[in-house]
């Protein structure tokens, strides 16, 4: 058997087995991508459905009972759906943007100055980052009640400006995408340093704080566990507080084609929020590609 046979019988094993991985890996892909997706299939499939048609069991068929479970959750007067949903969006809002602005100005603040307690300072942070947020509750708690700022939405914003986590992510993403010199050339022209980090980092920091500003928002669009110390006024409670009340219902006002269309509409914003952000996740994934 000649050379260029040998090479030629070689080159098409090696592009079988290439088209066999790849089969495999899409398969995979698509049963991975299938189960991702089939809650949310579930939910807008139960979300159209009564609640005697649920309880028989799940169907892939899509029923007749959107509009009326539409209705029923706007009119439940035990559950004001328009004022969760305000707070809910003032509430993930303010955290996402104050989160991830003051988290890459303080991750800013420790990449570019040298200063004695530099290591110590991430550190702490770091040390605080492994803390859990039950820890603290009891003692958060009885500040906020001393304070009188239960029933309110300000202890659920303001703490988000300390994000240990968040700093984590920006301050490793400046490591490697934000070179010293450019902060050093805005220093001679006679730029602040205020205005070198809004003008200057701050675009470079679009794709991290675009990430961040996902998961900030949904972490905060989910939170039950911190408004429910503090709230329990009907007027001020956000919207996983009152899924958890429609859940919790008696038997007489249990009705599961309400729970799902809440969910339906609560799972709404945070859809809207990945499609807004993504685009700056792309570009700059785009642009860190043209840069290698």
């Amino acid at each position: 058997m000649s050379t260029s046979t040998t090479d030629h019988v070689g080159e098409h094993s090696n592009k079988t087995a290439l088209l066999v991985r790849r089969i495999v890996a899409y398969t995979v892909l698509c049963i991975l991508t299938f189960l991702c997706l089939y809650p949310f299939l579930v939910m807008i499939i139960n979300a159209t459905r009564s609640h005697p048609d649920i309880q028989k069991g799940f169907k892939v068929t899509i029923g007749g009972a959107f509009g009326s479970n539409f209705k029923n959750v706007f009119n439940n007067t035990d559950i004001p759906l328009i004022n969760g949903l305000r707070n809910s969006l003032i509430v993930s809002g303010c955290c996402t943007i104050l989160s991830t602005y003051f988290s890459a100005l303080t991750a800013y603040g420790i990449h570019v100055y040298e200063f004695r307690l530099k290591k110590f300072a991430f550190a702490f942070i770091l040390v605080i980052m492994m803390v859990p947020a039950q820890v603290s509750a009891l003692g958060f708690y009885r500040m906020m009640y001393d304070l009188e700022l239960t029933n309110n939405l300000i202890p659920l914003i303001i703490p988000s400006i300390a994000a240990p986590s968040t700093f984590f992510f920006m301050k490793q993403y400046m490591e490697s995408s934000l070179p010293l010199e450019i902060v050093e050339a805005s220093r001679i022209d006679g730029c602040n340093e205020f205005r070198t980090f809004n003008t200057i980092v701050m675009p470079i920091m679009k794709p991290a704080m675009a990430v961040q500003g996902i998961f900030t928002f949904v972490a905060n669009w989910n939170n039950y566990f911190i408004p429910s110390l503090l709230i329990d006024k009907k007027e001020m409670k956000t919207l996983p507080i009152m899924v958890a009340q429609l859940r919790n219902a008696d038997f007489v006002k249990f009705d599961m084609g309400q729970v799902y269309m809440m969910i339906f509409i609560a799972i709404i914003p945070v859809i809207v929020v990945y499609l807004a952000l993504s685009k700056f996740i792309i570009r700059g994934i785009a642009l860190g590609s043209v840069k290698g």
